[in-house]
């Protein structure tokens, strides 16, 4: 087989691209280890930046988000019993959307197979060649169990953080600048009517609790716990009884419900691999990058190389010309390091650290409430805040 683009990794990032690749007329092939069915119910990020919502609707995958997705003007800062509202409209003019990362693929999947787009799902065994050269390739075995060859002259590596592509890159290509956080968090996702209109992040003296929303009927919480926790261990109630302590406030009342699905522990950690480009191959998303959720960034930042991979083949297809190509790694790379820094001071700021960190002492418990009590009572700090969470413009760094 032959195309020009051939994409690992049917998640937003891989999706995405291979629609604004067809947009200008320009063939791919997405490649994907699982089903169709695992990909489309498959729970991660629900917060849509200002540019993402905005991209989507622009390329006309948007109509089921703007129906069906909740759009917000301001989070809550929730510290001392109290909740200090950080309001994005009046603050920066902007907002966000609340609507699920799987979502989002079903629609990317729905709009690719419309227009006769190209994905292979249940793939196996997945190696890149050639990416040093001008006609990279990628074998693979289908669903069917038949030794595939995808001969391409891009290939786009989509396929998260333990996919095949970036292990391509030859040995020191590469260079990893890594965080792990002293903690994990403990997500549920319950039947449960939202009690309040905005997320909340509560940072309180038993540690970090996050309330957030899926749908008027679905309510998505976290809890701050140690990285190595066992979700089994945690019962129902206790998970209830926990989240009821640390999001407690005046006028607050929290709904409970049946999980929809098993609690689990996510970890936390930042990582940055550069550059994001080796050859003709190019890494996109978790790939290339993982930020603690904390700063609700990961889909949006896929998002965002995806646009810029995107502009750069297009300009390398129609004119022969490499410079987009050239630029790629450095132009997404100021992008990334900027959520980065966004997602480790909320983070930083929100959460309990270990007795024996600078941050969990109470020294450094007071800094974090000096930060969170200058963040809500000054303009600029809000602003600052608002500015990054709802998304910075395309090329600002």
């Amino acid at each position: 087989m032959r195309t020009q683009v051939g994409i690992v990794g049917a998640g937003p990032a891989g999706l995405l691209l291979s629609h604004l690749l067809a947009r200008a007329g320009i063939d791919s092939i997405v490649l994907e280890a699982r089903s169709r069915t695992y990909v489309e119910r498959r729970i991660r990020a629900g917060v849509l930046e200002h540019p993402t919502v905005e991209l989507l609707r622009e390329v006309g995958v948007g109509a089921r988000m703007d129906a069906e997705g909740l759009p917000h003007e301001g989070i809550s800062l929730r510290f001392d019993g109290t909740d200090h509202r950080i309001d994005f409209a009046d603050l920066v003019g902007k907002g966000i959307v609340v609507y699920g990362q799987q979502e989002v693929v079903k629609d990317l999947i729905a709009a690719r197979l419309a227009d006769g787009g190209a994905i292979e799902f249940g793939i196996s065994g997945v190696a890149l060649h050639g990416i040093e050269g001008s006609t990279p390739s990628i074998t693979y075995t289908d669903a069917a169990g038949v030794a595939q060859e995808l001969h391409c002259d891009v290939i786009a590596g989509c396929d998260g953080f333990h996919g095949a592509s970036r292990h391509a890159f030859p040995a020191g290509a590469l260079t990893a600048f890594d965080r792990e956080y002293p903690f994990g968090w403990l997500g549920v996702l319950a039947k449960a009517a939202p009690t309040h209109s905005e997320l909340v992040y509560s940072a309180g003296e038993r540690g970090f609790a996050l309330y957030s929303m899926r749908s008027p009927e679905v309510t998505r919480l976290y809890l701050q716990v140690p990285p190595d926790t066992n979700a089994a261990t945690w019962s129902g109630a206790a998970i209830w009884d926990e989240l009821n302590l640390r999001l407690a406030a005046e006028g607050f009342t929290l709904n409970t419900g049946p999980f929809l699905e098993r609690p689990s522990v996510t970890g936390m950690r930042s990582v940055v691999f550069e550059p994001m480009r080796h050859g003709r191959l190019f890494l996109a998303g978790d790939a290339a990058h993982i930020v603690p959720p904390t700063g609700a960034k990961g889909m949006n930042l896929a998002v965002a190389d995806v646009r810029v991979l995107a502009d750069a083949l297009t300009g390398f297809f129609a004119t022969g010309s490499e410079t987009g190509l050239d630029e790629y790694s450095t132009t997404c790379l100021r992008r990334v390091w900027r959520a980065e820094h966004f997602s480790w001071w909320m983070t930083s700021m929100l959460h309990r650290f270990g007795e024996d960190d600078a941050a969990g002492d109470p020294f450094g418990r007071r800094l974090q409430l000096s930060q969170l009590r200058y963040t809500v009572s000054s303009r600029a700090a809000s602003t600052s805040l608002a500015e990054n969470y709802v998304g910075l413009p395309y090329g600002a760094s």
